[in-house]
């Protein structure tokens, strides 16, 4: 005799429908009694509860004047049927749940000192995203902001926060803030005690960064004489510190070194420029939701970061 093969292929939607029915039928002892419970007349429950049967291969319940049972089959099938919906609930759970929490990783990249920025948008903005998805995982990098663009292009990180220079067409740049950055020197170099006139700068000893630069930065270095090189703004600060350099450092960052005497801005109206600032993801990039709600926070923050970065210098002259 050949043996029946139930469900031949994938278990259809009127498989799980016959299999609702089958459920209530056995939960309420019978078809009459799942009548009020399904919706459905004793005729109706008696037709899915025919093609089920005959789905399966098997014989699920026995009626007759002495009441109704279930096969020993039917019990087996009731046990895998409320597995299986038990599962489908699960299912159904977990993804409502997921338009109410993120979950995931967040790779992100950020350029050197940003951290001292009085503007703590990225701040702010990691800390709302840590606030609406608990689950996040926060993935910090701090790099060169040569090879966060490229870390963004290929996928390794989400979203970066660079400098406005050279960056490829193929990346979005949301605007963040102009950070102000100032001549300075040490402690104990020659000029902490003086004031000397910015024509005089061209013959000291400078820092200068070896990554690119803004148009404006890049026509305030070409003033110096650069007999040393830094490939971030960490880097310079040491050579400056010496007190054997001068050289351009952001002004937040140099904030704390000033209040204590170490480092002192040199021709203030005349030696500074501005970097904008901005947060890079792929044009093309694929729909993510937890990248989404950071983005989303960091929207919040306003344009008046890139206003105040810009009144700060307003008035004065940048070269």
């Amino acid at each position: 005799m050949a043996r029946h093969q139930a469900f031949p292929g994938r278990v259809t939607d009127f498989d799980i429908r016959l299999l609702r029915v089958f459920r209530a039928v056995a939960e309420c002892g019978g078809f009459s009694a799942a009548e009020a419970e399904l919706g459905l007349s004793r005729s109706a429950i008696s037709l899915h509860m025919g093609d089920l049967e005959r789905r399966l291969g098997l014989r699920l319940c026995r009626r007759g004047r002495a009441g109704f049972s279930l096969t020993e089959e039917g019990r087996e099938v009731l046990e895998a049927t409320e597995t299986l919906l038990a599962s489908l609930e699960t299912f159904r759970t977990e993804v409502n749940a997921l338009h109410d929490h993120l979950r995931g990783d967040f790779n992100i990249g950020i350029t050197d000192t940003l951290v001292t920025l009085p503007r703590m948008r990225i701040t702010h903005a990691l800390a709302e995203l840590k606030a609406s998805g608990p689950e996040v995982r926060i993935n910090m990098q701090m790099e060169p902001p040569g090879e966060i663009a490229r870390a963004v292009l290929d996928g390794r990180l989400h979203l970066g926060v660079v400098p406005d220079v050279n960056l490829p067409a193929s990346l979005e740049a949301r605007p963040l803030y102009h950070e102000v950055s100032r001549l300075y020197c040490g402690a104990g170099h020659p000029l902490f005690r003086a004031d000397p006139a910015p024509s005089a700068l061209g013959e000291l000893d400078a820092v200068v960064p070896s990554y690119p630069l803004p148009e404006g930065a890049r026509r305030q270095h070409a003033r110096l004489h650069a007999t040393a090189t830094a490939s971030d703004r960490e880097g310079a600060a040491f050579l400056i510190l010496t007190g054997a350099y001068i050289g351009y450092l952001p002004e937040h960052q140099a904030a704390s070194w000033v209040a204590e005497g170490r480092l002192r801005p040199l021709c203030p109206d005349d030696c500074h420029f501005l970097t904008p600032f901005v947060a890079i993801t792929r044009r093309d990039r694929r729909p993510n939701r937890v990248l989404d709600a950071f983005l989303e926070a960091l929207g919040r923050g306003g344009d008046e970061d890139v206003a105040a970065g810009e009144g700060e210098t307003a008035g004065k002259r940048c070269y």
